[in-house]
């Protein structure tokens, strides 16, 4: 059946950036026509007066895995809130806690919008993992973490390289195009701490084969980098980059730390790099040159990262904050709501390599679509629509979303998962996962 989004602010984030009050006709999966008036035959419709509609939002970093240890690793710096706290719990966990945790972390980014995400699980059970977001509908790039080396890594997560390579392409084999071709794989090294050359050199020489995705951290957090140029004697961008993590397919999780002429490097490279503002701020890793970054040309993308450095998946939080440290950082004219908008759509899109595809509502492209109310007494009265998404608007003012044209969101409810139960059961799982870590 098609469905007519009817009366909505289209806000279109393509390289026009249009913004009309039209209507959106969907068909089997996709958008079929865009503009006043389209008619159809036997459809649903949807009354979208009084909102906006807009691509859905692509998270290009998170950790589904790590949902559960919400609120367990608060006021730490990095290197200790991995090693005294995260690493134990993700080596605690099972398939019952990572099914659990993935989905509810994937029922908060639903409801508040999110169709799309690049995430990084743990290095055991991923199987769980790629199994929820199937079941959730989401359209997710998901890998294993992979780990063979490290100061502090508990050895319920050290594995060696051969096995972490050959478990890495085991998931992929079995889990790409999965979800009627929803679910892709990505190849995950964790981070250079972490990794040994011969590793990080074999996850590349794979993602590459496959045409798949490379997905890490760098350039987090000083102690991190000072703790990798002690170790290697370089920095970790320089040290991923000679080991071949460059180009468009590689995808380097938050570089607060980089400095201009990296940049430069990356820029050059292709290389894509996510900003994850809440998580860099309450890990105290600092402020990124977001609008330097963008201004050099650096393909830029937007994640919350994993709720226990966040401690949420809101996408919400993350536009508002990307936008607001920028002015800080730079200067308020730098970076604006309709900049950051596109940030969190058509970039995280183009960052995956998906955007022939969603990021945009055009014709032809996934009705991959959310659907906002911006008529609420927090949003009125203001004229500009980006404005009132990116700094007045919320995940509690998303009403319905559509993935390939499908509701997983309808009317503020999910249509995959029983809400309640997955609270019950998260809460549950969450002991299991304390007692099992000590």
């Amino acid at each position: 059946m098609d469905t007519l989004i009817r009366g909505g602010t289209v806000v279109t984030c393509d390289h026009k950036g249009g913004v009309a009050t039209t209507d959106v006709l969907v068909r089997q999966a996709r958008i079929a026509a865009l503009g006043d008036g389209v008619t159809t035959g036997l459809a649903r419709v949807i009354d979208a007066r009084g909102c906006a509609v807009v691509p859905g939002f692509v998270q290009a970093h998170v950790h589904l895995c790590q949902t559960l240890m919400r609120g367990m690793a608060d006021d730490l710096a990095l290197l200790d809130w991995l090693r005294n706290r995260i690493w134990p719990l993700e080596a605690a966990h099972d398939e019952r806690t990572l099914a659990a945790s993935a989905e509810l972390g994937l029922v908060e980014a639903m409801l508040g919008g999110t169709t799309t995400l690049l995430d990084m699980g743990t290095v055991h059970g991923h199987d769980a993992v790629m199994d929820a977001c199937v079941r959730a509908g989401v359209r997710a790039i998901s890998g294993k973490a992979m780990m063979d080396r490290g100061d502090g890594v508990p050895a319920g997560l050290r594995e060696s390289t051969r096995a972490s390579l050959d478990e890495s392409e085991r998931l992929a084999r079995q889990w790409r195009g999965a979800g009627d071709g929803r679910v892709g794989y990505a190849w995950a090294p964790r981070f250079v701490l972490s990794c040994s050359e011969g590793l990080v050199r074999g996850a590349v020489e794979r993602a590459r084969e496959a045409s798949e995705l490379l997905h890490t951290h760098a350039a987090e957090h000083p102690a991190e980098r000072e703790a990798v140029r002690n170790a290697l004697g370089d920095d970790d961008v320089a040290v991923l980059r000679a080991w071949g993590v460059a180009g468009p397919r590689a995808i380097l999780a938050h570089g607060v730390q980089l400095r201009l002429a990296e940049a430069r490097s990356i820029a050059r490279d292709r290389t894509r790099v996510v900003h994850c503002p809440s998580a860099n701020l309450k890990l105290g890793s600092g402020i990124a040159r977001l609008a330097e970054l963008d201004r050099l040309g650096v393909p830029l993308a937007l994640g919350a990262d994993g709720a226990p450095c966040n401690n949420n998946l809101d996408v919400w939080m993350e536009m508002r904050h990307a936008t607001l440290l920028a002015k800080v950082r730079a200067a308020p004219t730098s970076f604006s709501a309709k900049r950051t908008l596109r940030l969190a759509t058509i970039d995280g899109a183009r960052a995956l390599g998906l955007d022939s595809e969603i990021g945009s509502i055009e014709v032809g492209k996934r009705a991959d679509i959310a659907i906002v109310r911006i008529d609420g007494a927090h949003a009125e009265p203001g004229e500009d629509v980006y404005s009132r998404l990116v700094y007045a608007c919320g995940a509690r003012d998303v009403v319905h979303v559509l993935i390939d044209g499908e509701f997983v969101v309808k009317d503020r409810e999910h249509t995959r998962f029983d809400v309640e139960r997955v609270k019950a059961r998260a809460r549950a799982q969450a002991r299991r996962l304390v007692l099992r870590a000590g």
